[in-house]
């Protein structure tokens, strides 16, 4: 008597997508980590590219010369700027592989944590546009304006892998307030004042000396003003985010870690300002204040979502 061969269901066929993770684990960690840490390095070879006059090493997009998608020989040999300006071409298909692998990685994850799908999504969708704004920034020949919002879509892309970073390790489901209403008031308003100070430095650059390339225009803005405007929200900054600190370890409250960090690198970048300020604008110093200031957005950002926590951990 012979048995006739079973058919596997789909309970027992292998699946294609078994391999993917079913829960946050480490290679969803490692990958997020690195979508942080790319875009964190793409504002500083953004930076690289406007400090050294850089900006139009490549004259055009998405190729570098109308012929070529590398710098040509003719190129290199007029100095390094269409290296240093291809260099930070280079990291945007760097990010998007990093941001499609880590999409990939959360796929089964998308009804189970739809916050963290949702958000993988939205760095994929943020690295591609980001590209597009680039091109346009070299097709307007480094309009300041084109290049304030390229650098401010760069930092808010840094938030929002610090967001994600977040959600990776918090437990899904409704949350609650977890700090006194007036502390989550003066933290969203601490927020705006960050907010506002970015948004002045940014006008302030875009007056500066540093325009990526010696024919690119400015804003029409007297920066010597705009340098005073940029600092006042600044310092209303700091010390909003002294008085937060301080109670926060009073209250022992979830945030105390991170608005620590966020104070210490606030101390920093003042500091990096005021010495940048006064010695003629430095281009390491201006480069390592445009990190700070997306380092300082993310921070932000991780005390921003400690105001609430899940109800389940709380009850």
């Amino acid at each position: 008597m012979t048995t006739a061969p079973t058919t596997p269901t789909a309970s027992t066929a292998p699946s294609r997508a078994a391999w993917l993770p079913d829960r946050i684990d480490g290679r969803i960690t490692v990958v997020a980590w690195l979508n942080f840490i790319g875009n964190v390095l793409i504002i500083a070879t953004g930076g690289a590219v406007r400090l050294t006059g850089s900006g139009l090493g490549c004259p055009t997009w998405p190729l570098c010369t109308p012929d070529s998608l590398v710098p040509t020989p003719a190129l290199v040999d007029d100095g390094i700027h269409s290296l240093i300006e291809f260099g930070n071409r280079l990291m945007s298909p760097l990010l998007g592989i990093l941001a499609l692998v880590l999409l990939v990685l959360v796929w089964r994850l998308r009804r189970t944590r739809r916050d963290v799908f949702v958000l993988a999504w939205v760095v994929m969708g943020g690295v591609l546009a980001q590209a597009v704004v680039g091109g346009i920034t070299v097709w307007t020949g480094l309009n300041p304006f084109i290049v304030g919002f390229h650098y401010v879509a760069s930092l808010t892309l840094v938030c929002v892998t610090a967001a994600l970073l977040v959600r990776l390790h918090t437990a899904p489901g409704p949350r609650e307030r977890a700090v006194p209403a007036w502390y989550a008031i003066t933290t969203h308003v601490t927020t705006l004042v960050l907010a506002l100070t970015i948004a002045f430095g940014v006008l302030t650059t875009g007056a500066g000396p540093h325009s990526g390339d010696a024919t690119a225009g400015r804003n029409g803005f007297d920066a010597t003003i705009l340098e005073h405007v940029h600092a006042w929200p600044g310092y209303a900054l700091l010390v909003l985010t002294l008085v937060l600190t301080v109670a926060a370890w009073l209250r022992r409250l979830p945030t105390r870690r991170w608005i620590t960090a966020l104070l210490i690198v606030e101390f920093v970048q003042i500091a990096v300002g005021l010495y940048q300020a006064r010695n003629g604008l430095p281009e390491l110093a201006v480069g390592v204040h445009m990190v700070l200031a997306a380092l300082t957005a993310a921070a932000m950002t991780v005390v921003v979502m400690r105001l609430t926590a899940p109800r389940t951990a709380r009850s």
